[in-house]
């Protein structure tokens, strides 16, 4: 569960650089508005650090 929450708060810090401009993206590709990305980086990557602490927490 710990490796999923950091690839989670991984891809999210992808998704919050690409939406801040950051991180460069083909014109091609499946692009939001930059915002948009941004806000769905920040969700996952929020989310992803609250499963690592709860796999801390209830670690067995």
């Amino acid at each position: 569960m710990t490796i999923v929450g950091v690839a989670m708060a991984l891809i999210g810090a992808l998704w919050i650089g690409q939406g801040l401009g950051y991180i460069r993206w083909p014109a091609s590709s499946f692009m939001l508005s930059q915002r948009v990305w941004a806000d769905y980086g920040a969700a996952l990557a929020v989310a992803g650090l609250l499963l690592v602490l709860l796999a801390r927490r209830y670690r067995r």
